[in-house]
């Protein structure tokens, strides 16, 4: 007599996970958006505990933009490099840009009409330094005598 064995069918996930990435010189930010209560952390902290209190408002200016769909979300992020403006303005194009692919059509006119670099980089980099001189575009003074 064969031995019966019941296998249970994999449950299936609702929960819908969304990344996306943003940039501005070298920092990179990587935000997942994930079913919640409207939680935002940056590198495991709370975004109202992450930086100055002007980096946190300009960060949450898409959260505000997004209204409600915001609040039924949580977004995790993970940011590096470079300074702590320009890891501001990466998150926030990341935020911008996971919360508009949630959102759908109608938010995204809304965030680019607002302002664009929240969802198209800016994509301004430093120039780099040159052999013999002081900064980047400043060369060594010539006396003429």
């Amino acid at each position: 007599m064969p031995i019966k064995t019941t296998k249970k069918p994999a449950k299936k996930t609702s929960k819908k996970f969304i990344s996306a990435v943003g940039k501005r010189k070298v920092a990179v930010a990587r935000a997942v958006l994930s079913p919640g209560i409207g939680k935002v952390r940056i590198n495991s902290k709370l975004l109202s505990l992450w930086g100055p209190r002007y980096l946190v408002r300009r960060i949450r200016e898409p959260l505000i933009l997004a209204g409600p769909i915001a609040d039924k979300v949580n977004i995790d992020v993970s940011v590096r490099s470079s300074g702590i403006s320009s890891q501001a303005d990466a998150i926030r194009t990341a935020i911008a840009r996971v919360l508009a692919e949630h959102g759908g059509e109608e938010l995204r006119k809304t965030l680019v009409s607002y302002d664009r670099t929240l969802l198209v980089p800016d994509m301004r980099q430093n120039e780099p330094w040159k052999p013999g001189s002081s900064k980047p575009r400043a060369s060594a003074q010539k006396s003429k005598r």
